[in-house]
């Protein structure tokens, strides 16, 4: 080995790491990398470790490795717990179907980094998922064991699978930081009458414990609904803002000049979108006018403001799609004809719609939907929640008989609370026997009685408004919950109303979150999947 090559030197010390900051000059010198230092080199490698050590100290983690490292791991049961714990989360997390646990490519990769684990089928996956769901459903019912004061929200979705789901999100205040979580995602084979759904929610409500706590169930416009919740279940019903902004600017949409042009634009879109001879002639007139490779845009119903989007890129490629109108080797004369529009519609889209009529139509859809000045609505969820918010209590956007018509509302309110609170103390107040007699009286209590030093009721709810509302509010760039937080013990009585009306959203897009997910769960590779299995991944992963 003395007298053997340089090559035959390395080979025989090519497991230590001080090689990485070497490079050979010849058959008897090596240089540092890092300092350009030459050394002798024999048949040992502690010269050079040396120097390392010396001009060039590493962090310990980087100096070689001793015997130890290289021994192989023993996989132990509670290491093989842990990676089969994380591997049934990873179904959950990731929306993955349990067959995965069987794939050739899985298992193969298991095999290399643990190759004593044994991975489990996809029936004890599937155990493994629903006792992970029994713990985080038992965790989740003490939290909402805890709360007061809740809001739901619910929405439907048909799978893939063509089978009906409800859904039903729940949300609260934990030490005044917002909580949701999704209760369920039930499958509803039943028609999708008020009476039904009122079924499906109440027992959602009864097998959750919250029933009694519900201050308001946040949906749709869609009348089953509406009737199921407020008649059948008489719960506060609050229509999804965002969709109620939706259908009144759709309204909007309804104007003749507007409609026009967005059905003439939808048509011209919708060719494009379903002709690939057409498409691929926009391509090559982009290349030609150096235009942007653009596709063109369609309207949903559901997302209004891509009429915007839609006209925006429409502008952008006017000439690129008059170019394929009129090529007649792409377009025929008669459907140039239909397809084409006129230079008054591309007018309206560059003027971007008659802005006044739409913004007018579009007022008076809101306000016949919402009543901001009828003091009725005062009642409601929504003007409640705004009083309660720091950011809104003045109400200026409505008149002087709706806001007096909130507070009075929040004072019977208080009242309620008041008499909640005063049945429980009387219930305190019939104890006999020993744990009565045992009880010492204060004297000066006994003396002057027991209500002397309490203020009026009444009074004391007059009271605390007044002062609510002669504050100066907040930003409405500040968190109301963080305001409440501190300001807590000023307004004992209007804090615990704050925490019922402030938890409710204002859309029902957490309902609409979940079906996001639905899809992923509800696939081709798993279009077999039990109703209740859907419930149970969906919850996981959303929880």
């Amino acid at each position: 080995r003395q007298n053997g090559s340089f090559e035959s030197k390395v080979s025989a010390h090519n497991r230590s790491k001080v090689w990485g900051s070497f490079s050979k000059i010849d058959d008897k010198v090596v240089r540092c990398k890092l300092c350009g230092k030459d050394y002798a080199f024999h048949t040992s490698t502690s010269g050079m470790l040396a120097h390392l050590e010396k001009k060039h100290p590493m962090p310990s983690s980087l100096k070689q490795s001793s015997m130890d490292a290289f021994r192989v791991r023993k996989l132990d049961s509670s290491r093989a717990e842990k990676i089969t714990g994380l591997m049934t989360s990873m179904v959950a997390k990731d929306v993955l179907p349990v067959s995965f646990v069987e794939g050739v490519g899985f298992r193969e990769l298991m095999a290399f980094l643990e190759p004593d684990y044994q991975v489990p089928c996809r029936k004890t996956t599937t155990v493994r998922l629903e006792k992970m769901y029994e713990d985080k459903a038992a965790s989740l019912r003490e939290s909402l064991c805890a709360a007061e004061h809740l809001a739901i929200t619910t929405d439907a979705w048909t799978a893939l699978t063509t089978e009906s789901y409800v859904t039903v999100t729940a949300h609260y205040f934990e030490d005044w930081k917002m909580k949701t979580a999704l209760l369920q995602t039930r499958a509803m084979p039943e028609r999708h009458t008020a009476e039904n759904l009122a079924n499906v929610l109440g027992a959602a409500a009864e097998d959750w414990g919250i029933a009694d706590k519900i201050v308001a169930c946040v949906h749709d416009n869609a009348t089953n609904v509406t009737v199921a919740t407020s008649r059948h279940l008489e719960w506060e019903s609050h229509r999804c803002f965002a969709h109620t902004l939706q259908l009144a600017v759709n309204d909007g949409f309804k104007l003749n000049s507007i409609a026009n042009v967005v059905g003439g634009a939808s048509r011209l879109v919708s060719h494009f979108h379903h002709s690939t001879v057409a498409s691929e002639a926009l391509k090559k007139k982009q290349a030609i006018q150096l235009k942007e490779p653009h596709r063109l845009i369609q309207y949903v119903k559901t997302r209004w403001n891509s009429i915007h989007d839609m006209f925006e890129r429409l502008l952008e490629q006017r000439w690129t799609i008059a170019a394929v109108l009129s090529d007649r080797e792409v377009t025929k004369l008669s459907d140039a004809r239909t397809l084409d529009l006129t230079d008054a519609n591309w007018h309206t889209m560059e003027e971007l719609l008659p802005v006044l009529q739409f913004k007018r139509r579009v007022s008076d859809s809101l306000t016949s939907r919402m009543e901001p000045e009828n003091t009725g609505t005062a009642k409601k969820a929504a003007f409640i929640a705004s009083f309660l918010d720091p950011r809104h209590k003045h109400l200026k956007f409505t008149t002087k008989e709706v806001k007096e018509a909130v507070q009075e509302k929040v004072r019977d309110l208080l009242s309620g609370l008041r008499a909640v609170s005063g049945d429980s103390a009387r219930v305190d107040d019939d104890e006999s026997g020993p744990a009565k007699r045992a009880k010492q009286v204060d004297a000066m209590v006994s003396f002057f009685g027991e209500d002397y030093f309490k203020g009026d009721t009444v009074t004391s709810d007059h009271s605390e408004i007044e002062r609510y509302t002669n504050e100066e509010g907040i930003s409405p760039s500040q968190d109301p919950a963080l305001w409440w937080s501190l300001n807590e013990s000023r307004f004992k009585n209007l804090s615990r109303l704050a925490k019922a009306y402030l938890c409710i959203p204002a859309t029902s897009v957490p309902a609409e979150r979940v079906f996001s997910a639905a899809g992923l769960v509800v696939n081709r590779l798993r279009s077999r999947l039990l109703p209740k299995h859907v419930d149970m991944l969906l919850f996981l992963n959303k929880n």
